[in-house]
């Protein structure tokens, strides 16, 4: 476990970290007693594809709050914070931490950004996300081209440099960033005697500036192909001083030689041509301009662009610059309390203004200029270009309320009408017929004629006041929508397919006429309708011969994959677990082989829940057939393959086996293909995604509790998957919806993506209300698991070990042999390293933890609360290591060795510390009684006690009074081993389980030597291939 940091010591970048504790021997100034190695930190750097293995730690001073000689960690997975109330002081401790250039931070800071975790284990402290966006901020400006050249001393030496220009809203975007900046980043000093003191907006504009200008050079650089960094460059000759300092620029050696004199003269000229952004810059005032209507409807009337000075202090101050040229006593002491010099800043601001815009400029002929007047086409050229060009200077503008993308600004757009006949009237129907469809072009409410149209294109003026509003008229938009109106007008025939994207968002529409409404009437205005919300559809009676009972939120969700399936469109169940998306998505395969198709459904899951489909099938589909492709035995020839499954209701396979087994998977013609833990083909360009896209079906459905994680790239491969080119190309979904939605958070690409997406994706959460009423106060399912390939070897070691112990066991002896042997199987079903007893590597080496970890995940992301039970103590540890490498967070654990006093703070943080940790393992005898833990709604048991009274003794420690939310039980089964054949005597309430309900496993040593062999005889498909 390491916690990696990034601060900042003499305007340089260190990387340095946090481990569990080791002892150390103090000095003068005391070593941090969980400061990580120069080893550790080049490991952790290269999850993150920072290559260090060259570099040697520097010792360097971290200054933290430090009680009674210990200092604070940053997690409390590094160790326990102090436990005292006192004041703290503020520290030096000693570390290790390697310095970055600008290149390596640059590279490992993109790695990580939007993450909190670099990899298991490895976690980003707050300082290293901070400056993570700050590099992101740093690449904003000089995507707008914020950045002027410049030349700086260093070292004695005068170097060519790119420096980022902060104007405007990046100036408010730097002291919000200040301001949020983690004391970490600043906490570092290469001596003992003073603690940092550096501002935090010093620090972050040395970084920017840095960053800004190895992104610039690179720039350069790359597209000159040059290959070499090197810093010297001296047989290079230049024809002026001006030549050199634009080599340097565009090189990575910035620095300049030659006659001082002449350098600093260059030097002086580029401060001289920079002046007017440095005043603008410092000053207290912004340049503000505010456009102003005619007061009547003449479009031939002036409008008014009305100069103003906006106090950076104070956003509502407003003065009108044709007052500031000879100020009031009141206006002179706003001016005096802020030290402006506004004539210097009102010169240096106009002159740059003037080459903006042309009328502008005519405005600056006066002596004392206030505005500016202009007339209509003026005004549309100042709206749609001069406005963000000013914007992008810096100054502010104010334009008219109906421009803004939200108020009620006219736009041409088209509206559509579709007729088609009733559901009555008509038996079949599907989205490939054809049908009528009448477009109308409409300039807001009001729909235009072709005359209409054409009297508007003859007046050839961008804006024109109609019903009291103002409307903008796009010549071009003018013509497409004249064009369109011929190409279009009257009755058209389209297919309802067609309909259906263009309802959704994907109008075949030109850019600047928008689908703004379409009516739709009979069948057409009924699928629409169902589309839009879910409630809207038909309910569809559950077959006979289905076992089991719907709750009404689930028969919702069962008739709704029967309505997308019926109109051939692609569905995404995204129900929070424990809704029961299984059951939903296996009461609809009954409908659908009972109803429409007899072909197999194929149902794709991660390796760890095959059994789980296969024990939920049985139960709820008895009568359909089910077929495991998975195993060394599985058929794998193509022709085989096909006159197999075609025998079957149902195929089960896992993800891995998509690609490998493509050929013989991709011959079948699916009724439909179904993708559990659907988020497994989240990144479209895997072999695995693309296997899966490619796979014959006329029905797909992907099940998860997680459609989007990270990105909502991730989204575009889900419904690939389910409706082919829906989303349209990858490159143009990234345009139109990634670098939108994910770079600049815009709100009408987020509007427009779940508008299109919405109506193919179902999701439900615990807490929704009309769900909340469906669910029993406590639910409870059993989870299959099956083994890893080494779990299965273990197991059958030590059935064979048994097996030829037991002939010549007695008594005493046979019952020990018994109860140990059960305990040896208990702990390869949950881990080999606990059975090993090694301290051996986790990860991937145990089906059980593999499931558990996937749940979590999804548990995880809705922040609700966990219990997890074992028996083992030596267990507990394990999970608590894996949960808290994995997850980046802490993870309890209470266990019989735990005092009370911190059994009692366990409790208590999880009960009422809303930043409590979201997992709470627990030991089964030391969770039996006295404990209240009520912020749990989900609870795991992940081994067996066997006894039932015991497990619901433990279950009841969240339920119980005081619950308010519906608790889910989660019981952990590694299927086809002795944990499911006793499993089932337990919930076939045969006389032996009322056995084990008052002798716990003693009873098993009582049975036969034949019977017990049989129990733990590792069954058929309880091994992963």
């Amino acid at each position: 476990m390491i916690v990696l940091h990034i601060s900042v010591c003499d305007e340089q970048l260190f990387l340095w970290g946090e481990s569990p504790p080791r002892d150390r021997k103090a000095d003068t100034s005391p070593n941090l007693p969980y400061a990580s190695s120069a080893k550790m930190l080049i490991s952790a750097a290269t999850e993150g594809g920072l290559r260090l293995s060259e570099k040697s730690g520097v010792h360097l001073h971290v200054w933290l709050p430090t009680w009674d000689g210990t200092p604070l960690p940053s997690s409390p997975l590094i160790a326990d914070p102090p436990a005292v109330e006192a004041e703290p002081v503020l520290a030096p401790w000693g570390i290790t931490a390697i310095a970055l250039s600008t290149e390596e931070a640059f590279h490992f800071l993109a790695t990580c950004y939007g993450k909190k975790m670099l990899a298991p284990g490895v976690i980003l402290g707050s300082d290293v996300r901070y400056f993570a966006r700050l590099l992101r901020f740093t690449s904003t400006l000089i995507t707008r081209e914020q950045f002027l050249p410049g030349v700086l001393e260093r070292d004695g030496e005068l170097n060519a440099v790119w420096e980022p220009v902060f104007l405007g809203d990046d100036v408010d975007k730097l002291t919000a960033l200040a301001g949020a900046m983690p004391q970490s980043c600043r906490a570092l000093t290469n001596q003992v005697e003073t603690a940092p003191g550096e501002a935090s907006v010093e620090i972050i504009t040395k970084i920017t500036k840095a960053f800004l200008d190895y992104l610039v050079r690179l720039s350069w650089i790359e597209r000159r192909q040059a290959n070499s960094r090197s810093r010297k460059s001296s047989k290079t000759t230049f024809a002026s001083v001006h030549d050199q300092w634009l080599y340097a620029l565009r090189s990575w050696n910035p620095a300049m030689s030659g006659d001082r004199e002449t350098l600093e003269y260059l030097a002086g000229q580029i401060k001289a041509w920079r002046r007017s952004v440095s005043v603008s810059a410092s000053a207290p005032f912004r340049l503000s301009f505010r456009l102003e209507e005619p007061e009547n409807d003449d479009a031939k009337e002036q409008w008014y662009v009305r100069y103003l000075l906006n106090a950076a202090d104070d956003p509502s101050l407003f003065i009108e610059v044709a007052d500031a040229w000879n100020p009031g006593k009141q206006t002179k002491s706003i001016f005096a309390k802020r030290q402006a010099n506004i004539q210097e800043y009102l010169l240096t601001s106009l002159g740059h203004v003037s080459s903006l815009h042309l009328v502008l400029e005519e405005s600056l002929k006066k002596t004392r200029p206030g505005g500016a007047t202009l007339d209509t086409e003026g005004a549309y050229t100042f709206l749609t270009e001069t406005a963000w060009l000013l914007q992008q200077a810096g100054y502010k503008v104010q334009l008219p309320a109906w421009w803004s993308s939200t108020g009620t600004r006219k736009k041409l757009s088209v509206r559509a009408s579709v007729a088609s006949p009733t559901m009555k009237s008509k038996g079949n129907f599907s989205l490939d017929d054809i049908i009528e469809f009448d477009w109308r072009v409409a300039l807001g409410d009001d729909k235009l004629s072709l005359a209409d149209l054409e009297t508007l294109a003859k007046m050839k003026i961008p804006l024109v006041k109609i019903r009291g509003q103002w409307v903008q008229i796009d010549a071009k938009g003018l013509q497409e929508a004249i064009d369109f109106w011929k190409k279009k007008s009257g009755d058209q025939v389209i297919t309802a397919r067609d309909v259906v994207h263009m309802a959704l968002g994907l109008s075949e529409t030109p850019e600047s006429l928008p689908l703004n409404d379409m009516a739709a009437t009979g069948w057409v205005g009924d699928l629409l309708r169902s589309l839009e919300n879910e409630a809207e559809v038909e309910d569809v009676p559950v077959p006979d011969q289905f076992v089991g009972t719907l709750r009404p939120y689930q028969s919702r969700g069962y008739a709704w994959l029967a309505f997308l399936q019926r109109w051939g469109l692609g569905a995404c169940l995204a129900d929070d677990m424990g809704l029961g998306k299984t059951p939903q998505t296996l009461v609809f395969i009954q409908h659908s082989r009972e109803t429409n198709d007899e072909r197999p459904v194929l149902v794709v899951c991660p390796t760890s829940v095959i059994g789980n489909w296969q024990k939920e099938a049985a139960h709820f589909t008895p009568n359909l057939s089910v077929l495991v492709h998975h195993g060394p035995r599985r058929v794998r020839d193509p022709e085989s393959f096909q006159e197999e499954t075609l025998k079957q209701a149902i195929v089960i396979t896992g993800f891995p086996l998509l690609y490998r087994d493509f050929e013989a998977l991709s011959q079948v013609n699916w009724a439909a293909v179904i993708l559990d833990e659907a988020q497994n083909i989240k990144n479209s360009t895997t072999k695995q995604a693309k296997a899966a896209q490619a796979l014959k079906a006329d029905f797909r459905v992907a099940l998860t509790g997680t459609p989007v994680e990270n990105n909502v790239g991730e989204l575009w491969s889900i419904m690939e998957f389910l409706n082919p080119g829906f989303l349209d190309s990858q490159a143009k979904f990234k345009r139109r919806f990634f670098v939108p939605i994910q770079v600049d958070r815009d709100v009408e690409a987020i509007k427009l993506l779940k508008q299109i997406t919405g109506p193919f994706i179902l999701r439900r959460l615990k807490t929704d209300k009309t769900i909340i009423d469906d669910l029993p106060e406590k639910q409870e399912t059993n989870v299959f698991t099956t083994l890893t390939k080494e779990q299965g070897s273990l197991y059958r070691a030590v059935v064979k070990d048994i097996s030829q112990s037991l002939e010549s066991a007695e008594d005493i002896q046979r019952k020990g042999l018994i109860l140990a042997t059960l305990m040896k199987l208990k702990q390869i079903c949950n881990h080999p390293a606990q059975f090993l007893h090694d301290d051996s590597a986790i990860p991937d080496r145990s089906g059980k933890l593999t499931r558990l970890t996937e749940m979590l995940e999804e548990v995880y992301e809705v922040g609700d609360r966990v219990l997890i039970f074992t028996q083992f103590t030596e267990m507990g540890r394990i999970l608590q290591q894996h949960l808290q490498e994995t997850f980046g967070r802490e993870a309890l654990f209470l266990h019989g060795g735990v005092p009370k006093k911190q059994r009692d703070r366990m409790v208590e943080r999880f009960q009422q510390d809303k930043d409590a940790p979201l997992f709470f393992l627990l030991s089964l005898k030391a969770a039996g009684t006295g404990l209240n833990l009520t912020r749990a709604n989900h609870v795991f048991h992940y081994d067996r006690w066997w006894n039932p009274a015991v497990e619901n003794q433990a279950t009841d420690r969240a339920f119980r009074i005081g619950q308010t939310k519906h608790v889910q039980v989660y019981k952990f089964v590694s299927a086809g081993t002795i944990e499911e054949q006793i499993n089932e005597m337990i919930e076939q309430k045969q006389e032996v389980a009322d056995n084990i309900v008052g002798t716990g496993e003693q009873w098993i040593t009582e049975l036969s030597t034949r019977d017990l062999k049989k129990i733990l005889r590792l069954q058929k498909g309880a091994v992963q291939s």
